[in-house]
């Protein structure tokens, strides 16, 4: 007697030809995506020195701005007489 889930050769073909149609749909969608991501990827390598530069250059003037900003106010409070100097360093008398 035959069971009701069995499938002839015939049957198991056909699904496997199915399978493999759907399959390379598939693969064709998928390197239709990928190549857009490619495509989106390059221009932005193309662009990547320009935007590096940009960057590294706000960074320099946001650092710049800051130290300068508190080098201005740390310097606001050393006040005192210059008593000897040598180099960049100077021994102060604070009263």
């Amino acid at each position: 007697m035959a069971d009701s889930t069995a499938r002839t050769a015939q049957q198991v073909r056909a699904d496997i030809d199915a399978e493999r149609e759907h399959l390379v749909g598939a693969v064709d969608r998928l390197r239709t995506e990928l190549g857009k991501a490619i495509d989106l990827t390059g221009k932005l390598k193309a662009n990547l020195p320009v935007i590096a530069g940009g960057a590294a250059s706000a960074g320099f003037v946001l650092a710049g701005g800051v130290g300068a900003t508190m080098r201005y106010f740390a310097r606001r409070g050393r006040d005192g007489h210059e008593k000897a100097r040598v180099g960049r360093f100077a021994l102060l008398d604070r009263d």
